[in-house]
């Protein structure tokens, strides 16, 4: 029996705080509160003083191991979680993303098998990038034997993994019969592929034209027509990388008319703005180049106004990770720049000192937005979200005047670039606990290869409960004449 006492910090959860010892045996929250002497004999003791106890976090948009636009990310299942251990987060949801035609089975093992070095615990979303009745099968294999519970659409990448919208609606209605979450990257494809070839004909063709190829507007027309499928389809939706003012007020009409919609929002999001496409240094250009891209600074005033106001729910990272010699592929034509920015170790840190610090966030709102609402959404709560007696101990001890300079230097990512280079924080992870373990303590990383998880997560969360009663109530019905 292994045994951990975490000692003299406040508990924050999602609904309050709070102050508690936390006992962990065997990998699981024993006891929160005041412990007896008896319970803890033998256990090593973390001391928490004027730290908060905090879930471990969850980032639900990663891609680890990633082979995407002609090469793979420099960042696999082990360094890519261990650097997430190392910034707080103990979770990650990936994604599996079969090529057109490849049977999403054969797909799955394959990210099962790259996954297998992970260090830390980590599920996937199952992208569907094309449609025939193999696929509406091995959807329902996922689901019931996988414990895979969502399914992501790429409206975007024309000829390569772009979905149409009558694949949306075959794998939406599918998604509904099975009790998964339908996911959608929001971008309209045909709009962003003519518009970068209307740019590289004008001569457009650095890293200034990624954003000037996808506009506010693309993203918004996307996030529409994917929330008005979900809504004739009648199953919920959770929209990724939520970057624009468009988007977000499509998710927030959608939510005012009772329509379940859900918004993720990406930490880069939240404090870069489209300048650095602007660069003179046109490595350093390429290196922030991700879709969808970077906006004016307006739109993350919106941002941050749809986490507060709960019409956008999660955080994540799209942790993608590309060095320079591989986004040098595309600098003399945009178009060819590997999509993609890292994020998933700085995360959590960035959004308290510019969430919490500001006044913008409660800790339990950090708490809500940086892991409970995505264990809520992904039906894995409260075993994940929550510092509870049965929950996983995964948890991030934090420590709200601790801070430190984010930098390629320092992190744990094998990336050679930093998206938040030279960004001083405060409020930084003292100590992360996973599966009981503590990996990471005051810069010391104790992550290891191959001992994280594959969670499953049922199918039929609480929202498919609700949705599916409102739709027995709606059905149409035949008149009788």
């Amino acid at each position: 029996m292994s045994k951990l006492l975490i000692k003299g910090g406040t508990v924050v959860n999602a609904d309050r705080q709070f102050r508690a010892d936390v006992l962990c045996v065997d990998g699981v929250i024993a006891a929160v509160g005041d412990i007896p002497a008896s319970d803890i004999a033998g256990a090593e003791v973390v001391d928490a003083g004027g730290l908060y106890v905090m879930p471990g976090g969850i980032d639900p948009h990663t891609h680890m191991n990633f082979p995407f636009m002609g090469t793979t990310t420099v960042d696999d299942f082990y360094s890519g979680t261990a650097a997430a251990l190392a910034g707080g987060t103990t979770t990650i949801i990936d994604f599996v993303i079969p090529n057109p035609q490849q049977p999403l089975m054969e797909a799955y093992h394959t990210w099962r098998g790259w996954a297998e070095k992970a260090a830390s615990d980590y599920s996937f979303h199952v992208a569907i990038t094309w449609w025939d009745d193999s696929v509406r099968r091995d959807m329902g294999t996922l689901v019931q034997e996988e414990g895979v519970n969502s399914f992501k659409h790429f409206m975007a990448y024309k000829n390569a993994i772009m979905c149409d919208d009558e694949t949306l609606m075959n794998s939406f209605r599918r998604s509904l019969e099975l009790g998964a979450m339908p996911t959608v990257h929001a971008e309209n494809g045909e709009m962003v592929y003519l518009l970068q070839q209307e740019l590289l004909k004008q001569g457009i063709t650095g890293p200034e034209g990624h954003p000037l190829s996808r506009p506010p507007e693309v993203e918004g027309e996307a996030a529409n027509r994917a929330i008005t499928i979900a809504s004739i389809m009648g199953v919920p939706i959770y929209v990724v990388h939520v970057s624009c003012i468009e988007s977000a007020e499509a998710i927030a009409r959608a939510r005012a008319r009772g329509q379940r919609v859900y918004g993720e929002v990406l930490a880069g999001h939240l404090v870069l703005d489209d300048s650095v496409y602007r660069d003179a240094d046109a490595a350093r250009a390429a290196a922030y180049v991700m879709s969808p891209p970077f906006r004016p600074k307006a739109h993350q005033d919106a941002l941050w106004r749809g986490l507060q106001s709960g019409q956008l729910h999660t955080t994540a990272t799209d942790h993608c990770t590309f060095c320079a010699s591989q986004k040098a592929a595309g600098l003399d034509n945009f178009t060819k720049i590997p999509n993609g920015c890292g994020g998933v170790e700085e995360r959590m840190a960035v959004i308290w000192d510019a969430g919490v610090n500001s006044g913008r966030l409660t800790p339990s709102e950090f708490v809500a937005i940086t892991s409970a609402n995505t264990a809520r959404l992904f039906n894995i709560y409260p075993r994940k979200g929550s510092v509870s007696v049965g929950a996983d101990a995964d948890l991030a001890l934090w420590d709200p005047a601790g801070s430190k300079t984010l930098s390629a230097k320092t992190h744990h990512s094998r990336n050679d670039f930093n998206a938040f280079e030279g960004r001083t924080v405060k409020g930084i992870p003292a100590f992360t606990v996973s599966q009981g373990v503590v990996v990471y303590a005051n810069g010391d990383l104790r992550a290891r290869e191959g001992a994280g998880r594959y969670i499953k997560r049922p199918a039929f969360g609480p929202d498919f409960s609700a949705a599916a009663q409102w739709e027995r109530q709606r059905a149409p019905q035949a008149v009788t004449r």
